[in-house]
């Protein structure tokens, strides 16, 4: 399915007050997106609030299965459970739906699209198409180029998480522990299953059977399904860090056809979505810091593994909110309308 030409389009945001819908709203204004109309959705607790969108006021309605007539696209932000729920409906009344949740992911009928890596994929829809997961998109960008080039036969990464990619709450958590510690006051713990602050927890989403956790096998399989290559071997371990914008990931792999150091930065110097951020000499090289606030892939840090023949290693960073989420999204969305 593919969205009917129009000189706009009636836009709605699932989860319209979350952390992503929010930025849905700064990503659709920023790029111009042809808006016609704008619905704003979320659970029955948010219903009747307002939110501001270019200027004019909205009043955020609830979701219901009844929300979708006459909306051309739907961004989902909302949890894979409400997608499971009203994504259906969605796409029963027109709409096609760009979800942000796990939800769809790995359904073979539903392409998992990053505008950079696998543009193709999104004619593939039955109305729905999936978001894949920040950590995953914010490392594809980079290795789609070398993957072209090289042919991608193994990946290991360690990621650099943010508190933000775990929620508002989780972020507000990181800011209070720092103003209680700068206090001597005792530090609280919620949000995660230990202390952010002064500290780094290898551990995000559930521990599955073989040990990794949901987070880390989410980078093994959707990596293999962007790229359409079940032969790509993807180990990872997922690691929150007390940043508070922006995931970074130091990467590694091997290739079919040797990369060397100066071919990568060649490759990438003008590949899409990545901002070659490279001489460490002069201490350029990516850290969240840059990348939080942009929709670029900050990579650096480029050298030949030496511990493997035809092996790359690598450093990148990215705003796991922006190219992470929602302008991942909403990229897959101006792609409809072309």
């Amino acid at each position: 399915m593919m969205v009917q030409k129009k000189s706009a389009y009636n836009v709605a945001i699932v989860g319209a007050t979350g952390a992503v819908g929010q930025t849905f709203l700064d990503i659709l204004s920023e790029r111009n997106f042809p808006i016609n109309e704008l619905k704003l959705l979320a659970s029955s607790r948010s219903a009747g609030k307002k939110m501001e969108y270019n200027g004019k006021e909205y009043t955020i309605e609830e979701l219901t299965h009844n929300s979708f007539e006459g909306v051309d696209i739907a961004l989902f932000s909302a949890g894979a459970s409400r997608s499971k729920e009203f994504a259906p409906s969605a796409v029963k009344a027109g709409a096609i739906v760009v979800d942000n949740s796990s939800a769809f992911r790995m359904d073979k009928d539903v392409p998992l699209v990053v505008p950079e890596v696998n543009p193709e994929d999104v004619q593939k829809n039955n109305g729905i198409i999936a978001n894949p997961n920040c950590t995953t998109i914010i490392m594809l960008v980079p290795l789609k180029p070398l993957h072209d080039y090289g042919k991608i036969k193994r990946v290991v990464v360690s990621s650099y998480q943010s508190a933000s990619g775990a929620g508002a709450a989780a972020t507000m958590e990181l800011i209070n522990q720092a103003k209680a510690w700068s206090k001597g006051e005792k530090l609280e713990v919620s949000a995660f299953a230990h202390q952010l602050l002064f500290n780094v927890i290898p551990h995000i989403d559930a521990f599955t059977e073989n040990g990794y956790t949901k987070e880390e096998m989410k980078m093994f399989n959707e990596t293999r399904k962007m790229l359409h290559s079940d032969e790509i071997k993807v180990s990872a371990t997922c690691v929150r860090v007390p940043v508070l914008t922006a995931h970074s990931e130091s990467v590694f792999i091997e290739t079919e056809k040797k990369i060397t150091p100066e071919k990568a930065r060649e490759l990438l110097q003008n590949a899409p979505g990545v901002k070659l951020y490279d001489n460490p000499d002069e201490k350029v090289y990516p850290m969240p810091l840059l990348a939080s606030g942009q929709d670029l892939c900050y990579v650096g840090r480029i050298r030949e593994d030496i511990a493997y023949e035809n092996g790359l290693s690598f450093f990148v960073s990215g705003d796991q909110l922006r190219k992470g989420a929602a302008t991942n999204a909403v990229q897959i969305a101006e792609l409809l309308i072309k």
